[in-house]
């Protein structure tokens, strides 16, 4: 146990997976286009949402990211301008809550890839960001790309340059055919597999090993990941893939994963043949959920991990802190300027 644990008398927690809904987004009218309905206590979002979840929950630090498919339109200097202004209020979030925020950046459409590399090191080198988030894919139907698309590759080359952290998460794009259900739409059957399609373009395009550099935490454990990896790792060669399936797997546990509305004993079990102990890393989805559903996920985390202490720690904050060293040094500083006793102990 760590000494800022000791003084906690809790568990730390740092939260990679925790967006942030600007009022421009109109939140509300985006989820019901796609039959989501977003907690109303968590509209309008401000920091002082997360913040009073947050403590409900354990949480110490959240790492905000904005939804998939912001800033929205087409390239060009409104796209750019909005990355930029978004960026700087993710900073300004952080700056006016020590200790309890950091940020991974927006960029503007990767195909502007002058424009994106410039924001990759505004928002790195004056922000301070954690890293960067990138969608699945851009564009529209027929018209868009996956994340591992060669128009992409001069951001990626930059990304890789500097070693940094890349959040990927799945994009909001609807299937060719109609829901199977009203209560299966595009949030719950359509995100998870845009992540594993990302996913595993990066990886049979070759761009995981040309890019070795770049840390990738794939949101929500890879979404449909962990049960087609092997699917992809045996059939893709089928397809004119040169990996073998043992590079393919092996590519595949070099990702980071994180437990947003995904951690249940199946899915954990799973995800733990696939990477190594330290690439499981906790995530809440906050707010596009309520905290009862945050509290649900978190307890199967506790309970699959109540064995082991000392992996639930590494889910918890330790594999985060070594990936995002500055999280750890933000809460320690924290502690030397708040009292964080009213924090509850979880789960005993």
């Amino acid at each position: 146990m760590s000494e800022y644990e000791e003084q906690t008398e809790r568990p730390l927690c740092i939260d990679v997976h925790h967006h942030l809904f600007p009022g421009n987004l109109q939140k509300a009218n985006q989820s019901a286009r796609v039959g989501f309905r977003t907690p109303p206590e968590n509209l309008p979002w401000s920091p002082e949402v997360s913040l009073k979840a947050m403590d409900a929950l354990g949480i110490d630090l959240a790492i905000l990211s904005l939804p998939p498919g912001l800033p929205a339109g087409a390239a060009g200097p409104e796209n750019r301008s909005a990355a930029r202004e978004y960026n700087i209020l993710m900073s300004s979030i952080c700056d006016r809550h020590p200790g309890r925020f950091g940020f991974f950046a927006c960029l503007p459409i990767p195909s502007d890839s002058e424009a994106a590399v410039a924001e990759v090191a505004f928002a790195l080198d004056e922000l301070h960001a954690d890293g960067v988030a990138l969608a699945s894919s851009y564009g529209n139907a027929s018209e868009a790309t996956y994340i591992a698309d060669d128009a992409y590759d001069t951001v990626w080359h930059e990304i890789n340059r500097r070693g940094a952290v890349v959040f990927l998460h799945g994009a909001q794009v609807p299937s060719s055919t109609p829901y199977p259900h009203p209560f299966l739409g595009i949030p719950i059957t359509e995100v998870p597999n845009e992540t594993f399609k990302a996913a595993a373009h990066f990886v049979v395009a070759g761009k995981r090993r040309r890019f070795p550099n770049v840390k990738v935490i794939l949101a929500h454990m890879g979404g449909t990941l962990p049960s087609l990896a092997p699917r992809v790792a045996a059939l893709s060669s089928y397809m004119g893939c040169s990996l073998s399936p043992e590079e393919i797997i092996q590519d595949f546990g070099s990702f980071y994963y994180d437990t947003a509305l995904t951690a249940h004993h199946t899915t954990l079990t799973a995800i733990e043949t696939l990477i190594a102990p330290n690439h499981l890393l906790f995530g809440s989805d906050f707010p596009a959920v309520d905290h009862r559903t945050v509290d649900w996920y978190t307890k199967n985390v506790n309970d699959f991990y109540a064995n082991d202490p000392e992996q639930l720690a590494k889910v918890l904050w330790k594999n985060t802190s070594l990936l995002l060293p500055a999280t750890l040094s933000r809460l320690v500083n924290f502690k030397s300027i708040s009292d964080s006793s009213h924090y509850p102990k979880r789960y005993g």
